[in-house]
């Protein structure tokens, strides 16, 4: 994939939809893309659990966290899996921890913020459903891009090399 450059996207496709700029980069990589992935859940991180233990494809994976400041929806271990297992990236509607080690794993991480206690484990929440936070509204199917400049979405790949 071509370099990622956001503030390039929206010139050369207006009509993608740009998230509030409320993310901070975690992760190894500063940029990444991917067609998006959902999980909705609030102060229980088991679904991401399950989720990043399957084949990401390169997907990029999409939690709702409902804005928590609470607790950590990932973490190291979890970021590591998420890595090994093909995902791309991960935004975060909530908080990660483990940023020392997160900012050295091979994954594109966007998150609200950095909270150190961990989330409850209660199985609860929803997967691969629509998921709205930041002033837009992200489907699964819909491609993200993300860059230290903000996160996109487009509804299909776009084209970056026009």
């Amino acid at each position: 994939m071509s370099h990622i450059v956001t503030p390039d996207i929206c010139d050369a496709y207006p009509e993608v939809q740009v998230l509030d700029p409320i993310f901070i980069n975690f992760g190894g990589h500063e940029e990444f893309a991917g067609p998006i992935r959902t999980v909705k859940c609030f102060e229980d991180n088991s679904l991401v659990k399950q989720a990043v233990t399957e084949p990401g494809d390169g997907a990029v994976l999409v939690i709702d966290a409902g804005g928590s400041t609470r607790c950590a929806m990932l973490g190291d271990m979890l970021a590591e899996q998420a890595a090994g297992h093909g995902w791309a990236g991960v935004v975060m509607y909530g908080c990660v921890r483990d940023v020392d080690i997160l900012a050295e794993t091979e994954l594109g991480i966007q998150a609200l913020g950095a909270h150190p206690r961990k989330s409850e484990k209660r199985g609860e929440g929803q997967r691969d459903i629509p998921v709205s936070f930041a002033g837009v509204t992200l489907t699964p199917g819909q491609w993200l891009y993300a860059d230290s400049n903000g996160i996109l979405v487009a509804e299909e790949q776009l084209d970056l090399e026009r």
